[in-house]
């Protein structure tokens, strides 16, 4: 077993034994299929609960999408980030003539599958915010690319917004039915469609 591997298993059990880690799946289940895992973003913590939640054999082709300033602002993290979850980093600060979206491209092309919060930032509200152009414009370039909805339940509990130590506090993530852009169907639309369809997992959750 490789440092990585290790790495990544401790981390595991540490972020199972904090938050539970739990994974529901509702309409979808969790195959080796190239997809695009979107979901509502309150926290650091986000794409970590997800990872997590995600059986172990699709780990190593599932890559979250991280902020290059903040994932690689010290050694540590970025060695986490590269070597232990195979982040995606993208540029917060790129210039007007860099493509966002050329990292997400490359992976897709690549045959991995992603995390991605379309919000763009993450929200104190318990509704995410609108969705942001970035999944629609990947869902047209990726169309045999599965989009799966994913709502994460209490992580904001576990590690708000500028707090560094982690709170124990039962967590879950509700993985949704696979969705896709449908012929002539515009952006406002589908990224409507789209945000809804998390929403609805939410309601989901807190009935079971």
């Amino acid at each position: 077993m490789t440092l990585p591997e290790a790495v990544g298993l401790l981390l595991s059990f540490l972020v199972r034994l904090i938050t539970g880690a739990q994974g529901h799946w509702h309409g979808s289940v969790p195959t080796a299929e190239q997809r695009i895992y979107f979901a509502n973003h309150q926290s650091h913590l986000d794409w970590v609960l997800i990872w997590c939640a995600l059986p172990a054999e699709l780990r190593a082709r599932t890559r979250p999408i991280a902020a290059k300033d903040y994932w690689t602002s010290n050694r540590l993290r970025h060695w986490i980030t590269r070597e232990v979850f195979n982040a995606v980093y993208v540029d917060r600060h790129r210039t007007e003539d860099q493509d966002p979206l050329e990292p997400l491209v490359a992976a897709l092309r690549n045959g991995d599958s992603l995390v991605i919060f379309p919000e763009g930032t993450r929200g104190h509200l318990d509704e995410p915010q609108p969705f942001k152009s970035g999944l629609y414009h990947l869902a047209q370039q990726f169309p045999e690319v599965q989009l799966i909805p994913a709502w994460i339940d209490n992580v904001q509990r576990v590690m708000p917004k500028g707090e560094v130590v982690p709170v124990p506090i039962l967590c879950s993530v509700t993985f949704g039915a696979p969705m896709q852009l449908l012929p002539g169907e515009d952006k406002r639309a589908f990224l409507e469609r789209a945000r809804e369809a998390v929403i609805a997992l939410r309601r989901i959750e807190r009935a079971a």
